[in-house]
């Protein structure tokens, strides 16, 4: 009888590692089953994609060359560089480029809207019809200024002995040299062949991510809305819901999802810290960041992104993949795992499975280029009750600048210009900040995660101005700069607006936000003034020109 017992137990225990096995094996076949029955899902009422044409073989080299030299994150220590990527191309292109997400995304729509019904989306083509003012504006020999000569240690990589990029060295036998590609003696390709994403990595140097007139960045941004997404996962960190998009030349971009409408303000009883993060914010962010010459921003593009083809079915984060569901009114939605807003209350929905958001180009890997991480010494207290300590000192300035690196350099000039860049934005959320590791404490502050900004269009937070009022410090390019985008010819609200309507998924602003970046220049404007009158100019304007406005010192 004890014998019987014994077989019976396990006979059980057999039975149920099979059940186990069985279903693990199902979790893994069960996105390929429901890809090949996506035509007759009743959950989805998009058409089924056309089956592309057949293409070339890519002509990237192998996803392991080309790994090293992207980070999957904006902030050091969530480099992720073990997420997993599509190794084999789908025949059917339901999420190639310029198809189902970039400007052929809004077509398939279908006169869709993601925005309010009564705020059209006027036609891209209207840009190129005003650009004189933005023209100008950049034509101006305050946005000539020339740069110091750069040295090999002022660029962040040396193109010949830092970065190999040869197809014939990556070993992919489908690769073939159809257009005639000429190579150089030493078996490299030419710079121009190099994919969009790795010329703007090669162009950042100790003064900018990128230059003023850098034809790359402009087809990085169309690389960002046209480039077939072949992979996506889940970023790590943060408390807000954020993909990481892998597209089909190997680069890689934050993708940050619609929340709120153009007109949403954030609500006055919420705190910053538990704000939500605006895909609009970070696309007027980059734009503002240029029309201000700063050029610390990396490239941002606005996207319609097909939530079933480009993002369910091409990911490999179960994770991200479980929380897809169908809503009642029939829409694709998902929610992902996060902090704050990740439930199926806070869900992401679609139109019926179409969904705008903001892709930002990755910065290069943190293994080629580290970066430092450095407390705002502005940070504010993230508390509902207790107060920073520079919000209580109002000679707090006087110690930060007795406090390496801001004790000499340029670094506190570099903290004014992100003041004003944050208070033009009222984003109240910048508690860190990156410097790239090479280049010490003389360098630019990065911009990063600016999804905060453009909450509130109807109150102005003048304590991010606090630094500016507290240091009286700004340089002398930045304040003649401010200057000129408070004139009627180069009035800041209409160079925005015309910058913006470029994006793929223009209107990016509302109105009122655009006319409240004109009324924080001017409280700007304002605040340096009373400083100059205070303190006098030469005190408070720093001169970061020689002679005249054509050439900038070394000192920067």
């Amino acid at each position: 009888m004890k014998m019987l017992l014994v077989r019976k137990f396990r006979v059980l225990i057999l039975m149920v590692f099979l059940v186990a096995c069985t279903m693990h094996i199902m979790i893994d076949l069960l996105p390929r089953l429901e890809r090949r029955g996506t035509e007759g899902r009743p959950g989805c009422s998009c058409p089924p994609p056309a089956a592309a044409p057949p293409r070339a073989a890519p002509r990237w080299p192998s996803k392991h060359t080309l790994r090293i030299l992207q980070d999957f994150s904006a902030e050091p220590g969530s480099n992720l560089s073990s997420q997993s990527r599509e190794a084999a191309e789908r025949a059917a292109g339901g999420g190639g480029g310029g198809g189902g997400g970039g400007g052929g995304g809004a077509a398939a729509a279908g006169g869709r809207r993601l925005i309010a019904p009564g705020a059209p989306r006027p036609p891209p083509p209207a840009a190129a019809a005003a650009a004189a003012p933005l023209a100008a504006l950049f034509q101006h020999p305050l946005y000539r200024a020339a740069l110091p000569p750069l040295a090999d240690g002022d660029l962040l990589f040396n193109v010949n002995s830092d970065i190999r990029f040869n197809p014939r060295a990556a070993e992919q036998p489908e690769w073939q040299n159809e257009d005639n590609e000429e190579f150089l003696p030493t078996g490299e390709t030419s710079i121009d062949s190099y994919p969009n994403w790795l010329k703007f990595h090669i162009g950042i140097n100790r003064y900018e991510l990128y230059s003023r007139h850098n034809p790359a960045i402009e087809a990085l941004l169309q690389d960002l809305v046209s480039q077939k997404i072949t992979s996506v996962a889940m970023k790590s960190g943060g408390t807000q819901l954020k993909l990481i998009m892998t597209f089909q030349n190997y680069g890689q971009a934050l993708f940050k999802p619609m929340k709120q409408t153009r007109e949403q303000e954030t609500p006055p009883d919420f705190f910053y810290f538990s704000d939500y993060e605006r895909h609009n914010a970070e696309i007027a962010a980059f734009h503002l960041d240029r029309i201000l010459d700063f050029r610390r921003v990396p490239p941002v593009a606005g996207r319609l992104v097909n939530m079933t083809r480009e993002i369910r079915d091409v990911t490999r984060d179960k994770k991200l993949w479980r929380t897809f569901f169908i809503s009642p009114a029939n829409n694709i939605c998902f929610y992902g795992e996060c902090s704050y807003y990740c439930s199926t209350e806070h869900a992401l929905c679609g139109k019926p499975d179409q969904i705008e958001g903001s892709l930002a180009a990755f910065l290069p890997d943190l293994s080629l280029a580290k970066r430092k991480t450095w407390r705002n010494p502005w940070r504010r207290s993230y508390h509902k009750r207790k107060k920073a300590e520079w919000e209580v000192d109002p000679d707090y300035c006087e110690e930060v600048k007795q406090t390496p690196p801001y004790d000499s350099g340029t670094r506190i000039l570099d903290i004014m210009d992100m003041t004003v860049f944050d208070f033009l934005m009222g984003n109240m959320d910048r508690h860190h900040y990156e410097t790239f590791e090479k280049f010490g404490n003389e360098t630019f502050i990065i911009h990063l995660d600016n999804g905060r900004g453009f909450g509130k269009y109807s109150h102005d937070e003048l304590s991010i101005l606090v630094p500016l009022n507290q240091c009286c410090r700004i340089r002398k390019s930045t304040y003649l700069r401010l200057q000129l985008l408070a004139k009627e010819e180069y009035k800041l609200s209409l160079l925005m607006k015309e910058s913006l309507l470029k994006d793929k998924i223009a209107p990016i602003l509302y109105q009122p936000h655009l006319e409240a970046m004109d009324r924080r220049l001017r409280i700007v404007l304002k605040a340096v003034s009373d400083c100059i009158e205070k303190d006098g100019y030469d005190n408070v304007v720093e001169n970061d020109f020689n002679t005249d406005v054509n050439t900038v010192t070394t000192e920067r």
